[in-house]
């Protein structure tokens, strides 16, 4: 039930992604994206009226093999000795509930994101408006101030105008002020009817189909031949319905073919279509890494080790005493300059007075003295 219920967001996710990058190169294809609220919901409208229509199920309850039954509770009447309880029958859908499923299926979702992108303008505008004040506000003070006194000859066409914005303005403040707490709402109820269908708790799965009176079920074998059985009885009457001359009814007859072919494969074939176009990006772009990807050449070999002067410091046997007072290093640092370790105090002290190292008698500074938390 999960997954079918998830099942058209990712599948609109996927399509409005695809979508996007055919748009690259077809840019006519934004006319498209730019009203992806209506072309999905005319998709989901043609897929759903079919599935229910043939499969008494919705688009994706019928491709994880689920059905939709209207249900019937009738009062069992007991005796004395025995317990009362309810009995619960399953019919088909009736053609109300077909037209509610289609509504709570696809005009809902139209609306709650319809509703969820005026929110989103509207928190935008709030944010710019906090940050940078009221642009409708700056501008309509801006353009009386200029003095322009054509406004006056054309007060009726504007004053129209204007009080239609402000009221669509007015309707989306109201939208921004309550759709957090409707979509609050919405969440919390989904959850707590998954939550008591999870505990047996309760036979519908969602507060629409509860509204409906649905129970949702795995479809049994003699559902299924029964389904085929009489999708091919409604076929094979809409194609008795067919009227004129012999070659009308064969073109007629092949476009009702093509139809049905269409709508029988658009399930799996949406749903391949787009796991295979992800597949292929997946490649090209896998394959395009590793042709831009940078010639890997071996790490070049360490610099050699500065060379002890003759002058300097020499260096003792021991390489954890320190060269200066041939002690145990306290404080292990090393100068900079040539990679030697001493004593924090001892080099801190002869490079303070000669500026050098004290091995290889590279000019040094304080400044070139490096603390080490770790002595090898």
């Amino acid at each position: 039930m999960s997954a079918a219920q998830q099942l058209p967001s990712s599948l609109r996710a996927a399509l409005t992604y695809s979508l996007g990058v055919f748009a690259l190169r077809r840019p006519f294809i934004h006319k498209i994206l730019d009203y992806e609220d209506e072309f999905f919901a005319l998709l989901m409208l043609a897929l759903e009226t079919h599935s229910l229509r043939t499969t008494d199920a919705s688009f994706s309850e019928s491709l994880y093999g689920l059905r939709r039954r209207g249900v019937k509770i009738k009062l069992k009447k007991s005796n004395l000795l025995t317990d009362s309880g309810d009995d619960v029958h399953h019919t088909g859908l009736q053609k109300r509930q077909k037209v509610l499923s289609v509504a709570f299926l696809v005009v809902l979702p139209y609306l709650k994101s319809k509703l969820q992108s005026i929110y989103n303008r509207e928190r935008e505008a709030s944010l710019q408006a906090s940050l940078w004040g009221d642009s409708d506000e700056r501008f309509d003070d801006d353009y009386v101030s200029g003095g322009n006194h054509s406004f006056g000859s054309r007060d009726g066409s504007n004053a129209e105008a204007s009080a239609r914005a402000r009221c669509i303005k007015r309707l989306r403040k109201i939208v921004g002020a309550c759709y957090p707490w409707l979509h609050a709402g919405n969440e919390g109820l989904s959850f707590a009817y998954q939550l008591l269908y999870l505990l047996d708790a309760t036979g519908f799965h969602s507060l629409g189909l509860h509204a409906l009176g649905i129970h949702v079920c795995r479809a049994t074998g003699q559902e299924l031949m029964d389904t085929s059985s009489r999708i091919s009885k409604i076929r094979s009457r809409e194609r008795e319905r067919l009227r004129g001359s012999p070659w009308l009814k064969a073109l007629q007859g092949g476009l009702l073919s093509c139809a049905y072919s269409v709508l029988d494969y658009a399930q799996t074939g949406l749903i391949a279509a787009v796991f295979f176009f992800k597949m292929m990006e997946w490649w090209y772009q896998s394959a395009e890494e590793r042709m831009s990807a940078p010639t890997v050449y071996p790490p070049p070999p360490p610099p050699p080790p500065p060379k002890v002067a003759k002058e300097g410091i020499p260096l003792p046997p021991d390489r954890t005493l320190c060269p200066l007072c041939l002690q145990k290093r306290a404080n292990p640092s090393v100068m900079a300059v040539s990679g030697f370790v001493f004593c924090y105090t001892c080099v801190f002290k002869y490079a303070s007075q000669y500026k050098r190292c004290p091995v290889t008698l590279m000019p040094a500074t304080v400044d070139q003295i490096r603390r080490l938390f770790h002595d090898v």
